[in-house]
């Protein structure tokens, strides 16, 4: 036995005695959600005389910005993913399960899972952000999103996979499926993620590949708006449109899809692109979970105050994506990017400090650091506060902020170690198709035409 039965509360209610948390007099904290903001908070609250109960589905953090690098065999997945238990292994205070939370019911004061109820002294909801389709049902079940590790290696197998069909296709219009990539999204995600797959097509593949011709490997950005990188300035704008097209990638502004059937991508202004990749990069929404009050959600988002607390429930907390904080500068809430995240976690860390010793909160307020983008190698644009680079400069810039908020030394070596390499060699070094991606017609989409996750 892992833990003596005599550490549980005889009145802990029977089916809290499923998560087998020690007897303690000290409040409970216990948060949903080991993401930035979660896992921050939790992080900066060590010596605090609270025990605090992490619940997550997955064991482990994933470092999102690095995804793309995943899917396209930049990185392996455990040099961007960081087990909470070693993570948390030096807080005595922390106790951590794997468990799916169905439901919160925040006037019991109390968190329903699928191994049972747990139930709290303060609440912090963590859960982050989820693709949004927004509505295009046909789209959310042929699309690749790019959220969690299992889906950015989805996306390298299908991938991986593609070229070792073209090889040997003879249908035409097969081949011509096989042979374009679609990135819906032009923001930071979609740019890096085309950046990487240029670089792939351009340094990479033709050397595995010598068979193959990679003039006729068509990457396709395809951003709804007039530019890529609508939300950083026209400068980094307009040169990240230039760095991606001399990775030879077609960025196509002002372009909604209508509809994708996992084989033609069909465009409101009637163009077609036929394909069998579409990557779903174009936005994001709050993670939300059963039992939050309908009147607290706007744009997908729960609404809190300037402690990041739930309006009405003094002890929840919400933090990361899913908290739609508002202020004079952000009138339709914070975006939704990491800083952000770290910021919330760190802040309201210092406020239950402040409450456990009696004292009053201090109001959350925004420090904005900038947005930056890597396009490749040397390549980069960088939006500070009070100053806007491009190129060389910025991408040393952006190495360097990326590896200072990885978690964990050894995936801060590993991931330097690979960026080296790649830089030398222009290589990348795990094009390895570990898990082959299911054909469309097969388990995989009809899980996900039935509502299904597959995270």
């Amino acid at each position: 036995m892992i833990l003596k039965q005599e550490t549980l509360s005889n009145n802990q209610p029977e089916l809290e005695l499923k998560f087998r948390l020690p007897e303690t007099d000290k409040p409970r904290l216990v948060v949903i959600g080991g993401g930035f903001a979660g896992l921050n908070l939790i992080r900066k609250l060590k010596d605090a005389d609270l025990q605090i109960v992490l619940i997550d589905r997955n064991n482990y953090h994933t470092f999102i910005p690095l995804l793309y690098q995943v899917s396209t065999a930049g990185l392996d997945p455990d040099s961007i993913a960081s087990p909470f238990r070693k993570v948390l292994a030096g807080q005595k205070n922390v106790f951590f399960r794997v468990a799916e939370v169905e439901e919160i019911r925040p006037e019991e004061k109390s968190v329903v899972t699928h191994v049972g109820a747990l139930s709290y002294d303060y609440l912090v909801i963590a859960t982050g952000s989820r693709t949004n389709f927004f509505g295009l049902d046909d789209v959310s079940r042929y699309a690749m999103p790019l959220k969690s590790v299992p889906q950015a290696l989805n996306l390298r197998s299908l991938i991986l996979q593609n070229f070792e069909k073209a090889l040997m296709e003879t249908d035409p219009d097969e081949f011509e499926r096989l042979s374009h990539i679609i990135v819906v999204g032009a923001g930071p995600t979609g740019v890096e993620l085309c950046g990487a797959l240029g670089e792939l097509k351009n340094f990479v593949l033709p050397k595995d590949y010598p068979e193959l011709n990679f003039e006729k490997l068509y990457i396709h950005l395809v951003e709804m708006k007039d530019r890529v990188l609508p939300t950083m300035s026209p400068e980094a704008s307009k040169y990240a449109h230039i760095y991606l097209e001399n990775l030879t990638v077609d960025v196509r502004v002002n372009r909604t899809i209508k509809s994708y059937d996992g084989n033609v991508v069909v465009f409101k202004n009637g163009e077609e692109i036929h394909t069998n990749t579409v990557v779903w990069a174009a936005g994001v929404k709050g993670a939300l979970l059963k039992g939050i009050p309908e009147d607290l959600i706007e744009f997908g988002r729960c609404k809190v105050d300037s402690f990041n607390r739930l309006p009405g429930f003094e002890d929840l907390f919400v933090i990361g994506d899913l908290s739609n904080f508002r202020t004079e500068d952000y009138p339709n809430g914070l975006p939704m990017v990491a800083t952000v995240a770290i910021q919330q976690g760190s802040h309201l860390a210092h406020n239950l400090k402040r409450l456990l010793a009696g004292g009053e909160m201090i109001p959350y307020e925004y420090t904005n650091k900038g947005y930056m983008a890597t396009i490749g190698r040397k390549k980069a644009v960088a939006d500070l506060p009070n100053l806007k680079v491009h190129g060389f400069f910025a991408w040393i810039l952006w190495l360097v902020v990326h590896i200072y908020y990885l978690i964990g030394f050894r995936n801060k070596i590993s991931v330097f170690i690979d960026w080296t390499y790649n830089y030398m060699r222009y290589e990348m070094g795990n094009r390895l198709i570990i898990r082959p991606f299911p054909d469309p017609k097969r388990k995989f989409f009809k899980e996900r035409a039935a509502g299904q996750e597959n995270d």
